[in-house]
C-alpha cells in the first residue's frame, strides 16, 4: 500500500471512508466510464493501467493519459462537471475504488494529510499534461515516442521500475505520440534493433532508450 513521507496510508484512508466506496474489478478493454456519462464519482486505481481518451465530433478518437496503479482519475466530479468529458478504459484487469463525491469531499474536508496528498497529485498530473504538450509541439515523433515508452515503464518515478508494460497497441501509441501506426512500427523496430527495447511476454523497456530522449540521435547502447 502507498505510504508517504509521513507514514499516512492513503490506501488504507481510502479504504475506510464509509459510505459512497466500493470496488470495482474491470476486465481488460473494458469501459469504465464513457463520454458523456454522469460525473458523480472520482477512481483510484488499486491495480492495473488505464486509458483515458477523448473522441470529437468528427469521430476522431485522442488519447489523453495512461494511468497506473495508486493513481486518480475522473476527478472533474470535485469540480463540478456534470458529464464525463472523455472514456476511461482498462488496459488491463483492473481494481478499483470508486468513491462517490460527496464522499470524497467529505473525505477531503476531514482529513488534512489525504488533501495535501491528493493536491500534490493534480500539481504533478498537470506538470505531465503541459510536458506532453511541449514534447507535442517541439519533439520528432521518435523522441515522443521514447518518452512515452519510458512513460509507461514509470522511469523516473518513486520505487522500481516496471520495466515490463503489458501489451499496448501500435494504434494507441500512434494517437498518443500523434504520428501514423507505420512510423510506430518503424520506430519501434528500431527501438528493438538498438537494444533499447525486448519483446519477451510483454514490452521490456530499458534505460538505455533515454538515450533517444536526451540526444538528437540514438546510439547503441555499449
Amino acid at each position: 500500500m502507498p505510504r508517504t513521507k509521513n507514514n499516512f496510508d492513503l490506501e488504507a484512508f481510502l479504504a475506510n471512508i464509509g459510505q459512497g466506496r466500493k470496488i470495482v474489478r474491470v476486465r481488460k478493454k473494458s469501459k469504465v466510464y464513457a463520454q458523456g456519462d454522469a460525473c458523480d464519482a472520482i477512481f483510484y486505481i488499486k491495480k492495473g493501467k488505464i486509458k483515458l481518451t477523448v473522441v470529437s465530433k468528427d469521430g476522431k478518437e485522442a488519447t489523453i493519459a495512461i494511468l497506473n496503479s495508486t493513481d486518480f482519475f475522473g476527478e472533474g466530479c470535485l469540480a463540478g462537471q456534470s458529464v464525463r468529458m472523455g472514456f476511461a478504459t482498462s488496459l488491463t484487469d483492473c481494481e478499483l475504488m470508486r468513491i462517490e463525491n460527496k464522499a470524497m469531499r467529505s473525505a477531503l474536508h476531514r482529513e488534512n494529510k489525504l488533501s495535501d496528498i491528493f493536491v500534490a497529485y493534480l500539481l504533478a498530473r498537470n506538470i505531465r499534461y503541459e510536458e506532453d504538450l511541449v514534447d507535442q509541439l517541439f519533439n520528432s515523433s521518435e523522441r515522443r515516442l521514447a518518452r512515452i515508452l519510458l512513460l509507461l515503464a514509470r522511469f523516473g518515478k518513486n520505487g522500481k521500475p516496471e520495466k515490463v508494460i503489458p501489451k499496448i497497441s501500435q494504434e494507441t501509441l500512434a494517437e498518443m505520440v500523434g504520428t501514423t501506426r507505420s512510423r510506430v512500427s518503424f520506430f519501434m523496430n528500431r527501438f528493438r534493433k538498438l537494444g533499447f527495447i525486448h519483446y519477451n511476454g510483454g514490452l521490456e523497456v530499458h534505460s538505455s532508450l533515454l538515450n533517444v530522449v536526451l540526444h538528437d540521435s540514438p546510439e547503441r547502447p555499449a
